[in-house]
């Protein structure tokens, strides 16, 4: 147990603070742009700042590492409209994203949501790692109660994400911990975690009761399987993650509690 909270905080140390970095080129037909970087993680999320003066700066898109090139230290953004904060009172302006605009990445790595399936190996994660703002999975299935989403959707933790500046998501599954990117959904890393799982709780751990569900809709019904389930949400954002896609195929759906 020891050595497995030694690695998952010694990636969390690897992964902590902001990453700021000036952008090196601009393709905005393709929608990707560029920084020049020691280290970075291909999934990593964030947004590019445009300094209007020396007091102001205004946020432009949102931007997640699609690639990195670890012989050039270029790393490639793949550019998004910035939808985090959203309101038609507030002017918009009409800058343009251009060379020297701040990359600003792994912003809110310091809080992180923990999905586990059950209470004891929730607590026996979240009270080892102590350099991280763990937000309680409670408010999450409130969220997702008020959404209408007993099947937690990948939607919902992106949009969970942004309401509460929580930056990474861990999931739990099957003796391993994923370290996730909360909006892009990209693995950042796996780590083997060999936690007895006794029971299961579904959609995950948490103290709500009951999530309320919809009439109707994509996350309206009881979810029936916890590993598969969330196997299948990591698949759909890492399809060319080779590691995971050998953790999926030795997966026995049977020995899924």
């Amino acid at each position: 147990m020891k050595y497995i909270i030694l690695i998952l905080v010694l990636a969390l140390q690897l992964m902590a603070g902001v990453v700021k970095s000036p952008l090196i080129s601009v393709d905005e037909q393709n929608g990707v742009a560029t920084i020049k970087i020691d280290k970075i993680d291909v999934g990593m999320s964030g947004f590019i700042a445009h300094n209007i003066s020396k007091e102001h700066s205004v946020i432009l898109k949102n931007v997640v590492v699609s690639s990195y090139d670890s012989n050039s230290k270029i790393a490639t953004l793949k550019m998004s409209p910035y939808d985090a904060l959203r309101n038609n009172a507030l002017p918009s302006g009409r800058w343009n994203v251009t060379v020297g605009d701040t990359a600003i990445l792994a912003f809110g790595y310091t809080r992180g949501l923990l999905i586990a399936p059950n209470n004891d190996i929730y607590h026996r994660i979240t009270k080892s790692v102590k350099n991280l703002q763990w937000v309680h999975p409670d408010i999450f299935a409130t969220i997702l109660s008020f959404n209408g989403h007993p099947t937690p959707l990948r939607e919902d933790f992106t949009n969970f994400s942004i309401a509460t500046s929580v930056g990474l998501a861990f999931i739990y599954l099957d003796k391993k911990l994923f370290t996730v990117d909360a909006k892009s959904f990209k693995i950042l890393t796996i780590t083997d975690a060999q936690l007895k799982q006794e029971s299961t709780q579904l959609p995950f751990y948490t103290r709500v009761e009951e999530i309320d569900a919809a009439w109707w809709g994509e996350g309206s019904s009881r979810l029936d399987y916890y590993e598969p389930y969330y196997y299948k949400l990591l698949t759909e954002a890492n399809p060319d993650n080779k590691e995971l896609q050998k953790i999926v195929n030795n997966f026995k759906p049977e020995a899924s509690k």
